[in-house]
């Protein structure tokens, strides 16, 4: 297949009429300076001294008096007289009078019977309006030039409308089926495809479905989290339906001047019209399709206007265009309620986070163009990507192949795949020199998060342990669920934020003081808090009721102009709940320490030695602490029996 993306309609290559122009220029300032030099070569030019005395010898014909300068044609004796002894002699000459008053000069002239001619030294007026029109010429001449390098740019190629043509929609296009990508290249949104399937038979045979009068969908949106690909999906569905195609961002339509953002709209619909069957993608709509009246502009926003017309547009489809308007966003609590209303965007197609299988799926058609090593197990990473999206998994695959390329590896292998993994979730290694005091206080910090997972019931599975700075971090406890989690319960969040709190509770235990590593601990913590009080009804006191809290305005900013529905008791109430619940879990924390305090050191003092530690090594450490500490108590009870 043809890749190949160009604007539309399609367009000439440029001209090379600027070329001619620019070799005409040159060509006519050459004969310019060429035809000055030949004049200036046939006058003569002398000094005022010779001028005087040649007047005198009655050798000057005629005078011409520009300011203080003064050109003449010499006698027919005189140009006789030179042409015999030295050769043919100049027929004009010029000369240049002295800055002071010269009286003499005028009756020397009438003496000699010298015709006098004068002119005056004030410009013309078409020179005067030429030399006025220079500079706007040349500021017109740099807005033509600039514009035209932004339609270039914009276009993919020849200006389109001149460098007046902003309200053509800087829009790719792709030829039938040129996309390249079918629904076998999208993997891990099989829900997302069946509901596309349609629209796809629909485009490829119409009469079928108009035989039972059903219609077409005007418009799809496409909702999910970034990376979960939404743009390859309709860019597969482009490619499925062999239709032309029709591509922009919604941050397109929006530029300095007003009225823009609509007239690229028309443009661009007009063009999907004229070749329908067609599919229209507007990628990031949330960008011009947020909710009106809302905007700091009122109704004359620009934003509101482009939107007007979006809305305007899309109802007023006829049956027989046959165009699909696709739309993608994340943010899809912000778009106006009279675009997601039925005759625009009728079908709504969610994409997900992928769950193990679609992520292995995934895995699998990125892994395609990359050799891989024969112990690489993609099921085993797929179980370790909770939460990753299909631009992530795509990411790992890419940066596993770097490191190998790095190492001068063949193929990609396990380790590589695991470094890569590690990489984009903790962030890459860097080396930092930390003391011997600072380092046994990380060792600490991460065995206390590390403990806390092992002993909580409801806590995640460890996965790894590591006092090697990544990132941000100078050290890590990573855990990795054993399975998707859709909803969370409450004894699941409670053991969750053990978790997060273990590191500072480790450190009152052993140092008996604080530091501030645990800054990004509790901010995490008390945010969680903050949503079980708020968002979920997990407070016994405040019941099963949701508050809104530090909600975002969709055009003024977070937090700008929040609304509170609740009342300053019920504030106050909140935080005294999330307070209540750090404190309850942070104690229970601390006791459960306490009574496993031979694990938190032999787990501190084996960080320290080793710096990182994998699932497998935790569990023979704790396994071992257990059995030291079962021989003594026999021997205890021994004795003392």
């Amino acid at each position: 297949m043809n890749n190949e993306k160009q604007s539309y309609p399609p367009q000439p290559e440029p001209s090379l009429n600027w070329r001619y122009l620019l070799w005409m220029i040159l060509v006519i300032i050459f004969l310019m300076y060429w035809l000055g030099s030949a004049n200036r070569q046939a006058v003569d030019e002398i000094t005022y001294t010779e001028f005087k005395q040649a007047l005198r010898q009655g050798q000057i014909a005629e005078v011409t008096l520009e300011g203080q300068r003064i050109a003449g044609t010499y006698t027919g004796t005189y140009r006789d007289a030179q042409a015999e002894g030295e050769g043919i002699g100049a027929k004009k000459f010029s000369t240049t009078r002295p800055p002071f008053e010269d009286p003499e000069l005028m009756s020397l002239l009438e003496q000699q019977g010298v015709t006098v001619r004068a002119e005056s030294q004030e410009t013309s007026l078409w020179a005067q309006a030429i030399i006025g029109m220079l500079p706007w010429l040349l500021i017109l001449g740099l807005i033509f030039y600039a514009s035209y390098k932004m339609q270039q740019r914009m276009m993919g190629g020849g200006a389109r409308g001149g460098p007046f043509g902003f309200g053509k929609a800087p829009v790719k296009r792709f030829r039938e089926g040129s996309t390249g990508i079918t629904f076998e290249d999208v993997a891990g949104v099989e829900n997302a495809k069946r509901d596309l399937h349609e629209i796809v038979d629909y485009l490829k045979d119409p009469g079928r479905f108009k035989e039972v009068g059903a219609k077409i969908p005007k418009g799809i949106l496409l909702m999910g989290p970034p990376g979960t690909g939404k743009t390859l999906l309709a860019k597969a569905v482009a490619g499925e339906a062999g239709v032309p195609f029709y591509s922009i961002s919604g941050s397109d339509f929006i530029e300095m001047f007003v009225g823009v953002g609509a007239a690229r709209v028309r443009d661009m619909f007009k063009a999907a019209k004229e070749e329908a069957p067609s599919i229209l993608f507007i990628d990031e709509i949330d960008s011009v399709g947020r909710a009106r009246g809302t905007g700091l502009g009122g109704g004359h926003d620009e934003r509101e206007q482009t939107l007007n017309q979006i809305l305007g547009e899309m109802d007023g489809f006829a049956a027989q265009e046959n165009v699909v308007v696709l739309a993608a966003t994340n943010r899809p609590d912000v778009l106006d309620p009279a675009l997601l209303r039925p005759g625009r965007f009728d079908r709504k197609v969610i994409l997900e986070l992928p769950d193990k299988k679609a992520r292995q799926k995934v895995l699998e058609v990125h892994a395609k163009e990359v050799p891989l090593a024969e112990d690489v197990d993609l099921e085993v990473i797929a179980k370790r990507t909770v939460g990753f999206s299909g631009a992530d998994l795509a990411n790992l695959v890419n940066e596993a192949a770097l490191l190998t390329a790095r190492e001068r590896k063949k193929k990609v292998d396990m380790d590589m795949l695991n470094l890569a993994r590690d990489k984009i979730v903790l962030g890459a290694e860097r080396e930092t020199i930390l003391s011997e005091e600072e380092k046994k206080l990380v060792a600490y910090h991460e065995s206390g998060h590390a403990l806390m997972a092992w002993l909580l019931p409801e806590a995640d599975p460890l996965d790894k342990v590591t006092i090697i700075p990544h990132g941000m971090a100078l050290g890590a406890t990573e855990q990795v669920p054993e399975e998707d989690r859709h909803n969370l319960k409450h004894s699941y969040l409670l053991d969750r934020l053990g978790v997060m709190l273990g590191g500072r509770v480790a450190e009152k235990i052993i140092f008996g003081d604080v530091t501030s590593g645990a800054e990004s601990d509790l901010k995490q913590a008390t945010q969680l808090a903050r949503r079980m009080v708020c968002q979920w009804g997990m407070s016994d006191k405040l019941g099963a009721a949701a508050f809104r809290r530090g909600e975002e305005h969709v055009f003024l900013g977070r937090e700008l102009t929040q609304q509170r529905d609740f009342s300053e008791q019920t504030a106050q109430l909140i935080d005294d709940e999330i307070r209540r619940i750090l404190d309850e879990v942070e104690r229970k924390a601390e006791n459960l320490m306490q009574k496993h305090r031979d694990k938190l050191e032999a787990l501190a003092k084996a960080l320290i030695e080793t710096e990182t530690l994998d699932a497998d090594e935790i569990k023979r450490i704790f396994k071992g602490v257990k059995a030291q500490g079962r021989s003594r108590g026999e021997a205890v009870a021994t004795s003392t029996g």
